[in-house]
C-alpha cells in the first residue's frame, strides 16, 4: 500500500517565509532602504548639477583652499588701549576740564575732552607769541632805543622802540639788558659836539611806535598791574616799569613813558629839564642802545612767564607785518606769523593779546597739542620756541612743579603753564615711560579756581606719562 499526502498545507520557504513570519519588521526595513536610496540619488544629482555648472568641472575631492573665496586684504590686528587717567581728570579741583593728548609723531588723538572746541588757554598763548616773534622778527634782531637831536635848539627826543628791558641798573631782572646810563652818556657827548654851548632844556618822549592810549586791555584785571605782573604796554619804558627793577614781581606804575624820561634825565645829569610827548622829526641819531637778541627775549619771556615782554613782542610782530601795532591787530598778526611758520590751522584761532591774560583768546586744546608736537620735531621758529620751554620739576616757572604724586614725570615734561583767576592750564610734550612722545593741552576753567589745580594738572600729566601709548580715551 502506497503512502498518502498529508492533509495540512506546507508553509512557503525562503524570503516569502521570512515575510510571512515577520511582516511588520520587513515593512520598516524596506522603507529605510528606500529612504537611503532616494537620499543618495539626490546627493549625486546635486553633484552632477554642480559639476555641470562649474567652469573647472572638478569633483568635491579636487576643490583646494586656493579655489575658495578669500578676502582681498587680511585685516591687521588692533590693540585695545587699557590705561585710564579718568581718576586724574575728574577731580573736584577742576570746575571743568577741556583737553587733549595726541601721539606727537603721528598726530593720533589718544584722549580728548572737547579737545577740538575753542577755549581760553591762558598764558600758553605766550608760546605762540614767542614762535611768532622768532618767525616774523628773526632770532637775531635787537630792539633799539634811540636819542634823536631835536628840531629846535636845546631839545632832544628819546625814542622808544618797544624794548621793555631797557634798564636803570646792572642788577636788572633782565640779564645783560641795555643800560639807560650808556644811552645818556652817548647822547650827551654827541649833543655837545654838534650843539656846543646850547644847554638841553626839553626832552620829547616818543612812544608813538603804537598808540599809547592802547596800553591796557579792558579784560585784564587791574590787580595784574598793581600786583606786579603786568605793565601798561608802551613802546618806551624802563625795567618793565617795575618799582623794583631787580625782581620779577614788583608793582608797576601808571605812566611808563614819563618814568622812562625821568630815568634818562637823571642818568644824563639834567635835573631841570622839562618833558613833552610827541614824535621825532629830526634824523640825527645822538645815541642808540640795543636789546638782547629776540631769541634771548623770547627765552626770558617763556622761562619766567613775563607778560610785559610778551605784549611788547606781540606788538612788534604786528609792526613787522605792516600792521599798526594795536591790540586789535594781534588777531591778524600772530596767526599770520604762525601760518608762515608752518601751522596750517593758525588762521582758525582767536588771539586778542600776547600774554594770554584775556579770556577772549580762543584756542582749541588740539591746536596747542599740534603746536607742541611741531615744536618737538625741532624745526623752524616753532621748534626754537619749544626748545625754550620750562622743564617740569627742573626749570623756569615749572621748577617747583611735578612733586609728590607727580614726581615720576619730573624732568620728562616740556611745557608752558598758564593761570588766571578763572583758569589754570598746561600744554606741552611729555616723554612717556614707554618712550612715546605725547603732546597735550589741558585747561581747567572755573571762576575762582584754586591754586590746587596746578598740582592736579601735574598729576594728570604724570598719569599720561605712566600710560604712554596705552592711554585709553575712557
Amino acid at each position: 500500500m502506497t503512502e498518502s499526502a498529508s492533509s495540512e498545507p506546507k508553509a512557503p520557504g525562503g524570503i516569502r517565509a521570512l515575510i510571512a513570519k515577520h511582516p511588520t519588521g520587513f515593512t520598516v526595513v524596506v522603507a529605510a532602504v528606500v529612504f537611503v536610496l532616494l537620499a543618495a540619488g539626490a546627493v549625486f544629482a546635486g553633484i552632477s548639477v554642480g559639476s555641470a555648472n562649474s567652469a573647472a568641472d572638478v569633483t568635491p575631492d579636487e576643490v583646494t583652499a586656493e579655489q575658495r573665496s578669500q578676502p582681498d586684504v587680511t585685516p591687521a590686528g588692533t590693540s585695545v588701549r587699557t590705561c585710564s587717567v579718568e581718576n586724574f581728570a575728574t577731580v573736584a579741583t577742576f570746575p571743568s576740564l577741556v583737553g587733549v593728548v595726541t601721539d606727537a609723531a603721528t598726530g593720533e588723538v589718544l584722549w580728548s575732552r572737547s579737545g577740538s572746541k575753542a577755549a581760553s588757554p591762558a598764558h600758553i598763548v605766550t608760546a605762540l607769541t614767542g614762535a611768532a616773534a622768532l618767525q616774523a622778527l628773526g632770532p637775531d634782531t635787537r630792539i633799539s632805543t634811540k636819542v634823536i637831536d631835536g628840531s629846535t635848539p636845546g631839545t632832544i627826543v628819546l625814542v622808544g622802540g618797544g624794548d621793555p628791558t631797557l634798564a636803570t641798573t646792572n642788577a636788572s631782572y633782565y640779564r645783560d639788558a641795555p643800560q639807560i646810563a650808556d644811552l645818556a652818556s652817548q647822547a650827551m657827548t654827541r649833543y655837545e659836539e654838534i650843539n656846543p654851548g646850547v644847554p638841553i632844556t626839553q626832552i620829547v618822549l616818543d612812544s608813538t611806535l603804537w598808540n599809547t592810549s592802547d596800553a591796557w586791555d579792558s579784560n585784564w584785571p587791574e590787580r595784574e598791574r598793581t600786583g606786579g605782573y603786568h605793565a601798561y604796554v608802551t613802546a618806551l619804558m624802563v625795567n618793565g616799569d617795575r618799582a623794583d627793577p631787580t625782581v620779577a614781581i614788583s608793582p608797576r606804575g601808571t605812566d611808563p613813558v614819563k618814568s622812562a624820561g625821568e630815568a634818562f634825565a637823571q642818568a644824563a645829569g639834567l635835573p631841570g629839564v622839562t618833558f613833552s610827548t610827541g614824535a621825532a622829526v629830526g634824523t640825527t641819531v645822538l645815541a642808540e642802545v640795543k636789546s638782547q637778541p629776540v631769541s634771548i627775549l623770547v627765552e626770558q619771556m617763556l622761562i619766567s612767564g613775563d607778560d610785559s615782554l610778551a605784549e611788547s613782542l606781540a606788538r612788534l610782530v604786528s609792526k613787522k607785518l605792516n600792521l599798526n601795532g594795536s591790540a586789535s591787530s594781534l588777531a591778524q598778526a600772530i596767526p599770520s606769523a604762525l601760518t608762515d611758520a608752518g601751522l596750517e590751522d593758525a588762521a582758525t584761532i582767536t588771539i586778542t593779546d600776547g600774554s594770554g591774560l584775556s579770556p577772549k583768546n580762543q584756542v582749541p586744546p588740539l591746536f596747542v597739542a599740534q603746536f607742541m608736537a611741531e615744536g618737538a620735531s625741532g624745526s623752524g621758529a616753532i621748534g626754537a620756541a619749544f626748545a625754550m620751554l620750562p622743564i617740569g620739576g627742573k626749570s623756569g616757572d615749572l621748577y617747583n612743579r611735578f612733586e609728590g604724586d607727580a614726581a615720576a614725570a619730573s624732568g620728562q615734561v616740556a611745557a608752558k603753564s598758564g593761570w588766571t583767576n578763572q583758569e589754570h592750564s598746561l600744554g606741552g610734550v611729555v616723554n612717556a615711560a614707554d618712550g612715546t612722545e605725547l603732546a597735550f593741552a589741558f585747561y581747567a576753567i572755573g571762576e575762582g579756581i584754586s591754586r590746587d589745580a596746578r598740582s592736579a594738572l601735574d598729576n594728570l600729566v604724570a598719569g599720561v606719562y605712566a600710560c604712554g601709548n596705552n592711554l585709553s580715551n575712557y
